[in-house]
């Protein structure tokens, strides 16, 4: 037929998660601008943060969607980097935000976007 196959995501399960929370937090219409004009890490952690799963799988959800390939990342992080946690309060285990600190310096997570990648035909 003519009809072209798009390569599917990296992580499926996963994608479907971070969207599914971002509607859940910011309806359809607020979820889709989203996915398409981008996000913070710190939205994402939020928006999660609202759904029903526990606070570890909204943290390894958020970092996953840093370095899945499923979501364009800006700026690029390049070279070495190593995830810094915020919680809250303070020597608790609730983590609220992330930081990436790279040999550049500290990225805090409102300085990083975050947008689904578009499909690509195979």
């Amino acid at each position: 037929m003519g009809g072209q196959t798009l390569q599917p995501f990296n992580d499926p399960n996963a994608v479907a998660s971070i969207v599914g929370a971002l509607r859940r937090a910011h309806s359809d219409a607020g979820a889709r601008l989203m996915l398409i004009e981008g996000f913070t890490p710190a939205e994402l952690i939020e928006s999660l943060l609202r759904s029903p799963i526990k606070n570890r799988e909204t943290i390894r959800l958020a970092i996953h969607a840093l370095g899945c390939g499923d979501f364009l990342t800006e700026p690029q992080i390049g070279g070495p980097s190593h995830i810094s946690y915020i919680f809250d309060p303070p020597r608790s285990l609730h983590v609220v935000d992330i930081a990436i600190n790279t040999t550049g310096g500290i990225i805090p997570s409102a300085d990083i976007r975050l947008r689904l990648r578009d499909p690509e035909p195979i």
